[in-house]
């Protein structure tokens, strides 16, 4: 395959950054130990909030009347496709029970985790959406406590249009906590009792960190680093569309990867060429954001065929993956790593980050290569039982003695024997030698 690229990142995504595992590390040691008094403190250093934790009823009411009625429709449609999309995905996972010989039944039940701790962001943007893509995908698969938190700044605490959107998908408990101690807060049952089996949620570095700590100790989602965001596109691609689309996507952070890879060069070099003009466009925030996330970590990647191209979006395996050429229905067969696909001129990232159903809670970082993003299945536990009838023991237990012996498990073996004894004390079996 001959790659050319019309323009190359000039840094690499930042690996593993030692001071903030130190920080955190000795965040999530201080917390643990000193409990909700060390959380209050960090919650008043970091975000200058110094009152309630626990979002009371009288307060969440009093937030929610502040948030217009457009922005409750619309967070509201957005529940509903979010919701509609988590049940379907619940649905297809099925419980069953079968005979595989006579006597010996086995199944699989589908079982929710207890608690579940959803982080929400809640610094530069209202990340609303994110309070739906976490707290009203794990009610959907069932989990019976749900704990939400997010930042509080200052005398302003939680943003109402999160608390709304926490609030209308579910949540049974709301913290006014951001950061590692946020984190800590879920994992350890601060506040409210309940240790979260699993914490899941977007955030920041520190979030990052402190989730992928904690992972073994407690279920996550992902660990996941800056938003990245592909474009595959070919002739027939619109150049000021999809520039639009990566531009867009770049306001996420200065340390958020987008990339074009295409067989036109054409194509190409007009993204580039639109890219300045758009990112200009753009407020100030965002505008620094883009700026610096195009100029360092922005590539144009020029290939020859669509196959190449399926295999350059393989290779990077990005959270979000745009197809803007012919025949969908081919990259949607041969395309095996991405987060999240988006196929088709008229479908954009920025539908699935806020409202079309799909989770937005997806790998980075090549992790698309083992894992996929936030779903229902992720709160639930698939759990096997089997039960046999004596029946089925006399069939079952001298291969189990066998290959126990074969092992070197006597232990093992032994289990298998005494119910061969007792079950069926006048016959013969082979049970393996002994070592």
């Amino acid at each position: 395959m001959t790659i050319t690229y019309l323009k190359k990142a000039i840094k690499a995504p930042a690996a593993e950054d030692a001071t903030t595992r130190e920080t955190v590390s000795r965040m999530l040691g201080e917390i643990e130990a000193g409990g909700e008094d060390v959380a209050r403190r960090y919650a008043k250093e970091f975000d200058g909030w110094e009152q309630e934790i626990v979002m009371s009823r009288e307060n969440l009411e009093k937030a929610i009347k502040t948030v217009p009625e457009t922005v409750k429709d619309d967070i509201c449609f957005a529940r509903d496709r979010i919701r509609d999309f988590a049940q379907r995905q619940r649905d297809s996972m099925q419980e069953f029970e079968v005979e595989l010989l006579n006597g010996l039944v086995v199944g699989q039940r589908i079982v929710p985790v207890t608690t579940a701790g959803c982080y929400v962001p809640g610094g530069r943007y209202a990340h609303a959406a994110s309070a739906l893509m976490s707290v009203c995908t794990a009610k959907v698969a069932g989990v019976p406590n749900v704990i939400a938190t997010s930042p509080g700044h200052h005398q302003q605490g939680v943003n109402p249009a999160i608390l709304y959107a926490m609030h209308l998908a579910g949540a049974d408990q709301i913290l006014t906590l951001g950061g590692v101690q946020g984190v800590a807060a879920l994992a350890f049952g601060l506040f409210t009792g309940l240790p979260a089996d699993m914490v899941v949620g977007p955030g920041n570095r520190f979030v990052a960190e402190a989730k992928r700590m904690l992972f073994g100790r407690i279920g996550i989602d992902v660990v996941a680093g800056p938003t990245e965001s592909m474009v595959a596109a070919d002739e027939t691609a619109d150049p000021a569309i999809v520039a639009a689309d990566l531009m867009g996507q770049a306001e996420h952070g200065p340390d958020s990867p987008v990339w074009l890879v295409t067989t036109s060069r054409e194509v190409g070099e007009k993204v580039m060429a639109l890219a300045p003009s758009i990112i200009a466009s753009l407020p100030e925030l965002a505008r620094n954001s883009a700026t610096a996330a195009w100029r360092d970590y922005g590539e144009v990647v020029l290939v020859d065929t669509r196959e190449e191209m399926a295999q350059v979006c393989d290779q990077y395996a990005p959270e979000h993956l745009q197809i803007q050429a012919i025949d969908p229905d081919w990259w949607l067969a041969n395309l095996r790593n991405y987060g999240s696909l988006f196929l088709g001129e008229e479908t954009t990232v920025a539908y699935g980050d806020k409202c079309s159903g799909p989770n937005h809670i997806l790998p980075t970082r090549g992790a698309a290569r083992y894992s996929g993003g936030l779903s229902a299945s992720k709160f639930l536990k698939v759990l096997s039982y089997q039960k046999l009838n004596r029946a089925a023991c006399k069939v079952i237990a001298p291969v189990a003695a066998r290959i126990s012996r074969l092992e070197g498990m006597e232990g093992h073996a032994m289990t298998a024997d005494v119910r061969l004894d007792k079950y069926f004390p006048n016959e013969t079996f082979d049970l393996g030698k002994t070592s």
